[in-house]
């Protein structure tokens, strides 16, 4: 983007081989005010029509969430072809529009194109993401149906499936599926499936994969680190991640530190996530994000230190979430911090209204501190505000 910019002052002119890039730019920075300039940077030169530019403009609208502007784009092309309706396919997907995407596929075959492996691929990816696997699975069959090779995406796209769901028999036979076409040695298969086995609870299953790969990526790391973090091997999960440090620390991204914090918060170890915390920003750059706040507030909280965890929330510079506050409302109850505990129960409130959990938790604080009136008042809240007197499946369940 500064290269362009630079470009712009020194008289450059816009071509369609610059255009493109600068607008993939935009998409992977969600910089949509941009994108729209540039937009019209492309109607002012006449390149509406070159099709290379158009794709660049629908996967620029559709990673900035403006999948309506990218369907627009995309039925003004004078011409489409496979390479065109696989990114608006992408773009959809990307925009959890997946009854879109699988209508488009239907058009495209009606029109004589041939969904090829990235349209597969793409919708199989959409149906996981949005919790459908039984359809990503029907999907798969009929992909092997018309005689296309799965690739090591359509492995790794699908693997999240049984990871999410905690299917393991299916993730087992994922597995074996790819051991018999030759894919699991892949690196990005080999990475979906320690996340998969982790996520099912077969830590043992994981970490053998993951002691007999060659090379690990950022996302293998991340993946067992919060495998054993999420299962309680905290001083395991925080080994590994001081070996991921020492072996290849340009791999450590902003999920790295958000595992290694998860362990320490459940190994109640505060000194070593607070310094791991200022290691994050003082070392790496890497900005804190919401998640990583969440992650301190609940360090601080399950350690009893829940004044100390507000404060934490009161210096955040983005908006606290459902995360940091439910963090908050959970450290209250465990030690029977009143005043915080309404303050959160009430962020609580607003950012989910629909949900229970922060009135429960509140009212079973109000009971152990035999504040009856505020009970009664909760329970009249609760009726008033049709909520059942039990907890929704939500942040309580899973701090």
């Amino acid at each position: 983007m500064s290269a362009f910019s630079v470009m712009q002052k020194q008289g450059f002119n816009h071509d369609r081989i610059v255009l493109p890039s600068v607008l993939k730019a935009c998409g992977h920075l969600s910089d949509r005010k941009t994108g729209e300039k540039l937009h019209a940077v492309v109607l002012k030169n006449g390149f509406g029509s070159d099709p290379f530019v158009s794709c660049s403009l629908i996967d620029m609208y559709s990673k900035c969430f403006a999948v309506e502007n990218a369907k627009l784009v995309f039925d003004e092309m004078p011409e489409r072809d496979l390479v065109s309706l696989n990114t608006m396919v992408s773009g959809f997907v990307h925009n959890s529009s997946v009854k879109e995407a699988m209508g488009l596929v239907e058009k495209m075959k009606s029109s004589g194109f041939r969904p090829d492996i990235v349209t597969w691929n793409s919708l199989i990816s959409g149906l996981i993401q949005n919790s459908q696997s039984p359809k990503a699975y029907s999907v798969f069959r009929k992909m092997l149906r018309v005689r296309l090779s799965p690739t090591s995406s359509t492995i790794s796209s699908l693997l999240p499936g049984p990871a999410n769901t905690a299917n393991l028999r299916r993730g087992k036979e994922i597995h074996g599926y790819s051991i018999i076409i030759g894919l699991n040695d892949d690196i990005y298969v080999k990475s979906a499936l320690i996340d998969m086995y982790a996520k099912c609870g077969s830590i043992s299953e994981a970490m053998t994969i993951f002691r007999k790969m060659p090379e690990r990526n950022t996302v293998t790391w991340n993946s067992m680190i919060f495998g054993y973090a999420n299962h309680g091997y905290c001083n395991e999960a925080i080994g590994l991640f001081y070996k991921m440090l020492e072996k290849d620390d340009k791999k450590l991204d902003h999920l790295s530190f958000t595992a290694a914090l998860t362990a320490c918060a459940h190994a109640g170890t505060v000194d070593l996530g607070k310094g791991l915390f200022r290691m994050m920003w003082e070392k790496y750059r890497i900005e804190p994000r919401v998640e990583h706040f969440a992650c301190m507030v609940d360090l601080l909280g399950r350690a009893g230190k829940v004044e100390e965890a507000y404060g934490v929330i009161c210096k955040m510079p983005v908006e606290p979430d459902l995360f940091v506050w439910g963090a908050l409302l959970g450290a209250c109850k465990r030690h029977g911090c009143m005043d915080l505990a309404e303050v959160a129960a009430g962020k609580l409130a607003k950012l989910e209204p629909r949900s229970s959990g922060s009135s429960v938790a509140l009212l079973s604080l109000y009971a152990d501190s035999s504040r009856w009136g505020n009970v009664l008042e909760m329970k009249r809240t609760m009726k008033k505000r049709k909520l059942r007197s039990y907890p929704s499946r939500s942040w309580i369940e899973v701090l």
